[in-house]
């Protein structure tokens, strides 16, 4: 048992229900459907579907809060085929980051530098040319 009286296999039912929950809600940040707006549950219920899964509502609502519930691994299948990334992202604990999330964020954190630098740039005014490289190069190295 541990501090909160769970044991162990429970304790581990609701770490791997929180870390995929974390993966899930990283998708539907980082990742667009099709038409270029973010996963609703309709898109990921016809996605899903057409990768052989029906995911009802309750169970994806309980899959993005994390709630702890036995997971079919067709599920997570028919998930990640949705969000076009490896099934062992979903599947395995410490699945990887898909090359295309990190592709995602890494061009998010390059538009937040840049527009930080316009902000920077407008709000400092007329500053010389070396001090606003060093801005830059104190933003770059945060990323």
């Amino acid at each position: 048992m541990d501090d909160l009286g769970l044991s162990p296999e429970r304790a581990a039912a609701l770490r791997r229900a929180e870390t995929l929950a974390r993966k899930i809600n990283l998708l539907l940040d980082v990742i667009m459907s099709e038409s270029g707006r973010p996963f609703d549950y309709a898109a990921i219920r016809d996605g899903a579907q057409k990768a052989g899964y029906y995911l009802s509502r309750t169970r994806w609502s309980l899959l993005k809060s994390g709630k702890e519930q036995v997971v079919p691994d067709e599920a997570l299948r028919a998930i990640a085929a949705v969000f076009d990334v490896n099934p062992d992202y979903l599947l395995l604990e410490d699945g990887s980051l898909p090359e295309r999330v990190e592709a995602e964020l890494e061009l998010l954190r390059s538009m937040r530098r840049a527009e930080v630098r316009s902000f920077a740039a407008r709000a400092l005014g007329p500053v010389d040319p070396e001090a606003l490289k060093a801005i830059a190069k104190i933003l770059d190295e945060d990323g």
